[in-house]
This record gives structure tokens, sequence and C-alpha cells, in this order.
């Protein structure tokens, strides 16, 4: 055998015997921030750390259907008389309220046309089937998609879906949207410390959350929850708000179980959500460092990180952890 044939076949055992690396390519995520309700400050945030996350940890990228521009502010609740109000004062007050709301009501139906319009255009079944997942990062109110019926058939096919905080806090009408999210906003008071109850420690969004782990951040108060339908990891057997409710309020939350992050097999698809992450503070370790604006830890906010990041990725399928239903007791 020649010195060139020698090579040629010690060459194609090598590349017999040689393992075979396996490149997986990122994960597409379509990140919504669009909301037709309240708005949160700490969106902008979140939009940076959902990205930063995905690139440091090569799982995925994203792209955003963001915010479309124009949307009227909103006057806020009536005025109330206060003591030192004339009666001419007050009715001063009540009539400017009543055409700001008049001005507010005709501009915001002029900005949910274009939110329609827009939504119609980002959000079209066809344009979207490609991504992998879902993100309603802080969503609030009716989204307009332009089929929404169509949306939850694409998660059962295969697809991720993921919402924070006010994720639940959207759709309220269409309860296709919360059967397959597994539970709605009901209300929520002053901000507060929590020490969440961990039901799955072993699943990969709660995996890295220490013993005793507490956080200060709006606590919602959740309905239309059943833990029989999805796979707890996060929840308070008592909410510290409720000493803030009218006592009718207090009687029907008796015995109540509050939760806050669960996960659930939906079709063929998978749903992940954490009523965390109202604050800045929450989401970035970096945010107003070393201020008193700053209420969590760094450490916090990257426990905080670590949770999204391992319920995206096992609502991806890239992570372990049981998403078998009732697993409350």
């Amino acid at each position: 055998m020649t010195v060139s044939n020698l090579l040629r076949s010690t060459l194609a055992i090598l590349a017999i015997a040689a393992p075979v690396l396996v490149w997986s390519a990122p994960k597409k995520l379509l990140v919504i921030t669009v909301t037709t309700g309240f708005r949160h400050s700490s969106i902008e945030t979140a939009e940076k750390v959902l990205k930063d996350l995905g690139e440091k940890s090569g799982a995925w990228t994203v792209d955003y259907v963001h915010q479309p521009e124009g949307q009227p502010k909103n006057p806020g609740r009536p005025p109330e008389k206060k003591p030192n109000d004339s009666d001419e004062a007050f009715k001063a007050k009540q009539e400017a309220y009543s055409q700001a709301l008049a001005e507010f009501n005709a501009a915001n139906k002029v900005w949910n046309d274009q939110v329609k319009t827009y939504m119609a255009d980002q959000m079209a079944i066809e344009k979207i089937k490609n991504y992998d997942g879902f993100i309603f990062a802080n969503t609030t109110g009716d989204l307009q998609f332009p089929d929404r019926e169509g949306f939850v058939k694409l998660i059962q096919s295969g697809k991720a879906l993921v919402a924070m905080h006010s994720g639940s806090d959207t759709y309220h009408p269409f309860r296709g949207y919360i059967d397959m999210l597994g539970g709605e906003f009901e209300t929520h008071k002053a901000q507060v410390e929590v020490q969440p109850i961990l039901h799955d420690p072993a699943h990969a969004a709660t995996r890295l959350i220490p013993s005793g782990f507490k956080v200060y951040d709006e606590i919602y108060i959740i309905k239309s929850y059943d833990p029989k339908k999805v796979h707890s990891l996060m929840g308070l057997n008592d909410h510290p708000n409720l000493a803030q409710l009218t006592d009718e309020e207090k009687a029907k939350n008796q015995g109540r179980y509050f939760p806050i992050s669960w996960c659930k097999e939906f079709g063929q698809g998978r749903v992940f959500y954490t009523s965390l992450g109202h604050r800045e503070d929450v989401w970035d370790p970096t945010w107003k460092e070393g201020t008193k604006d700053r209420k969590n830890s760094p450490e916090i906010a990257k426990t905080y990180q670590e949770h999204i990041l391992g319920g995206i990725r096992w609502a991806l399928k890239l992570a372990e952890g049981d998403g078998t239903a009732g697993n409350l007791k």
C-alpha cells in the first residue's frame, strides 16, 4: 500500500470512529409586550433581560411585537371631594374630568383601531407559525390577535407559551387564552415581601431557587385556577394582603391557596407562568443598584432570572421537569 493510500485509509477510519458533534440552533421566540390596559414601567427591562438570557444561554433568539405608538393617557379615577373644596371648585373638577374622559374615550377608540391593524400584520398565523415559542411579558388587555383560536391551536401543535406577571391580566373575555394559561389575574393590593412554597424543587424553573427565598413584589391574587389542571411550582397558603381586604373579601378568601407559578402540558405544547415580575428590581440585578428605590437585592433578581430561564427552557423542551397536572396536595 502506498503512503497516500495508507493516509486515506487512516483518515477514513478516523472519520468513522470520531464522535459526531450535533449543533442545535437556538430556538426562536417572539416576545409580545403590547398593552391595551395598564402598562408596566418594567416592560423595557423585561425585553432586555429576555434577550440577554437567550444570548448568554445560547438557548434562544428573540424578536419583538412592541407597543404601537400613540396610546392615549387614561385620566384615571374620578375626583373625590376634599374637605377644603367648595361646591363650585368640586363641580369644576368633575366637569374637567368628564371632558378629559370623553376626549380619552374618543382617542382610545382610534388607537384601538390602530392596534387591531398593527396586530393583524404582526400576529398573522402564517407570519408567526415558525416561531418555537411566545412570551407574553407583562401584557394587559385585549391584544386583538387576528386569529385567537388559531393561536391557541398553534400552541397545542407543539409550541411554547410563557407569560410573566400581567400576562395573566390579558384576554379576560377570551376564555381560550385563560384556559390555556391556567389562571387569570383577579386583584392585587400593596407590594409586599413573600416567601413562596416550592412545590417542585427539582423542576428546571425552581431547581436553582434557594431554600428560604423571599421576594418583594406585587403579589397577585389569581382566579380561574384549578391545581388539578396544572403542575404547581410556587405558591402561598396565606396572602399577606388579606389584611387589606374587606370583611366580605376576607371571608371569600378564607382557606384559599394563592398560586405564584405553575406549568402545564398543553396538547403537544407546553405552558409556563410566573406572576412575579412587576418590579424592575425583580428582573434586573443592576437596576438602580445602591439606591433606596431598590427593594430586592441583586441576588434575588439573579434568582428570578434563573427561575424564568429554567421555565422558558422547559417550555421549549430544552430542560427536564415534570409537567404532570395535580401535584399540589
